[in-house]
């Protein structure tokens, strides 16, 4: 598994519902790339944007972040929607997991 984290925070006063309309299109199209496994986003309440998704390798990650019509949403990220981002990609992250379901 790939993991890219995406952590931003918007500019004031930009266009919420066309961010809103872009963002939505671009989860439609990872969603049919080759190698996409999840996305999540959240929301802090300072307004940081914490977005996650997961992949099957790097190769897919990387060629999402070639895909035609996502460099023009990242062109547009960097002059319209956001204050500052950071992305942390990282393959074979420690994963610990625990579900109560599996207690007897």
């Amino acid at each position: 598994m790939y993991l890219v984290v995406f952590r931003n925070r918007k500019r004031a006063g930009i266009d919420i519902a066309a961010y809103g309309a872009q963002a939505e299109r671009m989860e439609h199209l990872a969603r049919a790339q080759p190698g996409y496994l999840s996305f999540k986003s959240y929301i802090a309440d300072d307004g940081e944007v914490v977005a996650l998704s997961e992949w099957v390798d790097e190769a897919a990650a990387r060629a999402w972040g070639r895909q035609a019509e996502h460099r023009l949403a990242q062109a547009d990220g960097r002059t319209t929607w956001y204050d500052s981002y950071t992305l942390f990609a990282c393959d074979a992250p420690r994963i610990h997991q625990f579900d109560a379901k599996d207690q007897a």
